[in-house]
């Protein structure tokens, strides 16, 4: 009685995993996936990771794969702390850095569906400071001493600007075509009007970070190139204004929670706090004797051997818990696990639900998916939150197209294929990484050649 019981246990098991609904609302495990997969492919998956681990490239990683719901691959390598000997777990939390945007994007989205903005809107409508947007000209720059610590830096001077030719819209900072920018000289004068870097420990405000960044002038006309930059945070001040919330409580409520993504925060609760990787970065040297510690087979191209240790920027390192924890950064500034992301994941391949909720409707995330900046980014497009893979782009890459892809400066990566019902989550915290290895196009590599 007790073996025909256990058979029916095992056979109600499979039924369940070969009966998932065209949306998953949960992640199934121990199921078979041959029906997909060729099953003896997917050990590659373990050797490639391990072998980047035993060889010092990476001091951990987190890999998760889910098709159809049906999770095919969930995995820790490494080391959580790699001097205490800690081992990475698969529910150990992770700096996702840029993989904040979507969840942020999907966020402000919900208040697109009910109709309280519309996306070409100006935003000085909302953020009266955006009113006159002025572009760069030209700029001089001098070295001068700073007279509180005596240190020279950088600094703008005759900075000339003129009118923009248009106004900045929500679209555009959807895109990042809106002008905004954060590299070279745009740094120096962002610094000079007191903006918060990402993951800032001051206490300031979103609000009041955002309305410093208005002050500053943009690279180009809005909607003339695309510029990678704070379009995102922009886009938190304004859900802020619309709902009346904090972002940090806005995105959990519309987002976080119903989809039970229990965690993934701005700041990080003290009882988590041991869950956190330690950061490190892999450096390069000459070093003779650490060249001469490859493994046979491993061959770094004419390279210098690296060196992996924990990260010596205290910002990048202590963030998700120190400091005042006023500040939060819609475009980079969570953390959380792999799994928790996957649901994420998931809401977008279902077409806006999971865990039994709707985030959003189906034609929104089409949108959101289709590529709106042409080709300002080459042969890779991009959507409201995401890489999309066009067909120009298809000869670079094993992903299907229409696939989406984003990633985060501290190592992250994800996937969501719509055509393989497929998800891809690569997660360490290694930067910067100089290691020249592309650890997540190795995971696109060896998922995708085990499809069948």
């Amino acid at each position: 009685m007790k073996k025909f019981l256990l058979a029916c246990t095992l056979l109600s098991v499979l039924c369940a995993c070969n009966r998932q609904p065209s949306t998953p609302q949960h992640f199934l495990t121990g199921c078979d996936v041959s029906d997909a997969f060729i099953v003896d492919r997917l050990t590659r998956i373990d050797s490639a990771y391990q072998r980047y681990i035993d060889c010092g490239f990476m001091p951990h990683a987190v890999l998760m794969v889910v098709h159809d719901g049906r999770i095919v691959h969930h995995k820790a390598y490494g080391w959580r702390n790699v001097e205490q000997q800690i081992p990475c777990q698969t529910s150990d939390i992770f700096r996702m850095a840029s993989q904040t945007k979507a969840i942020s994007i999907v966020a402000l989205m919900t208040l697109f569906e009910e109709g309280r903005f519309l996306l070409d809107e100006p935003i000085k409508k909302y953020i009266p400071e955006f009113a006159h947007p002025e572009v760069l000209v030209s700029y001089e720059t001098v070295v001068e001493n700073d007279p509180a610590t005596g240190e020279k830096h950088r600094k703008a001077v005759n900075v000339v600007t003129r009118p923009a030719k248009r106004d900045i819209t929500i679209r555009h900072l959807i895109t990042h075509t809106s002008g905004i920018c954060y590299d070279g000289v745009f740094d120096l004068l962002l610094r000079e009007k007191g903006v918060a870097a990402h993951n800032t420990l001051d206490s300031i405000t979103l609000q009041e970070n955002v309305r410093r960044i208005a002050s500053v002038p943009l690279k180009h006309d809005p909607g003339d190139d695309f510029t990678y930059s704070y379009n995102i945070d922009v886009l938190g001040a304004l859900a802020e204004i619309i709902s009346g919330q904090d972002f940090d409580s806005f995105v959990r409520e519309r987002v976080l929670d119903p989809l039970g993504m229990n965690d993934t925060y701005f700041h990080l609760p003290a009882e988590k706090r041991n869950r956190l990787v330690t950061l490190y970065s892999y450096t390069l040297t000459n070093s003779d004797k650490e060249q001469s510690t490859l493994p046979h087979g491993m061959s770094y191209a004419g390279q210098r051997r690296g060196r992996l240790h924990p990260s010596d920027n205290i910002l990048y390192q202590t963030f998700p818990y120190g400091g005042p924890q006023v500040f939060v950064s819609p475009s980079a500034g969570m953390v959380g696990t792999a799994e928790d992301y996957a649901k994420f994941c998931q809401m977008v391949l279902n077409g806006g639900e999971f865990n039994n909720h709707r985030i959003l409707g189906r034609k929104t995330l089409e949108m959101m998916q289709k590529n709106g900046v042409g080709s300002m980014r080459g042969e890779i497009g991009f959507g409201m939150a995401w890489d999309v893979f066009t067909p120009e782009n298809a000869h670079n890459t094993i992903v299907s197209e229409g696939a989406m892809r984003w990633g985060g400066m501290f190592g992250t990566d994800y996937i969501i294929d719509p055509k393989e019902k497929l998800i891809l989550l690569m997660y360490q915290n290694n930067s910067p990484n100089y290691s020249g290895y592309d650890a997540k196009t190795l995971l696109h590599n060896v998922v995708y050649q085990a499809l069948k």
